[in-house]
């Protein structure tokens, strides 16, 4: 069996996300709560439903592009949604780094970057 380990950091990927997506879905309110305080001295305090919605959206597809990706890698050893489920993880992860580091929580920030090396690892990998 070959790509091993990039079908596991896939289906890494795509928990990581999918389960982040499904307690953004459904504790919304909560969510909402939180983020609304964390984000109150920031340009983001009044956007702050808005901005979980594109993040919820991005989180979606890329646990999907990534679900997707690690059934084509071993079905067919096709790489095409294993290489965009990778993007669109790093993308995600960089705009949740970016509300990080503007809420100025440099320790959610720091754990943010421990997703995305595996992230670009994928995207390395596929390309």
């Amino acid at each position: 069996m070959n790509n091993v380990a990039s079908i596991l950091v896939l289906v890494f990927l795509a928990l990581t996300f999918l389960q982040s997506g499904y307690d953004k879905l459904f504790h919304w309110k909560d969510n909402i709560a939180w983020l609304t305080g964390h984000f109150s001295k920031t340009v983001l305090k009044k956007k702050v439903p808005l901005a979980l919605f594109h993040v919820l959206i991005l989180e979606l597809i890329s646990g999907v592009l990534c679900v997707v990706g690690a059934i084509e890698l071993f079905v067919n050893e096709g790489r095409t949604f294993a290489f965009y489920g990778g993007i669109f993880s790093c993308v995600t992860l960089l705009m949740l780094l970016f509300g990080q580091r503007l809420a100025k929580d440099y320790d959610g920030a720091r754990t943010i970057v421990i997703y995305f090396i595996p992230a670009v690892m994928v995207v390395y990998w596929m390309n």
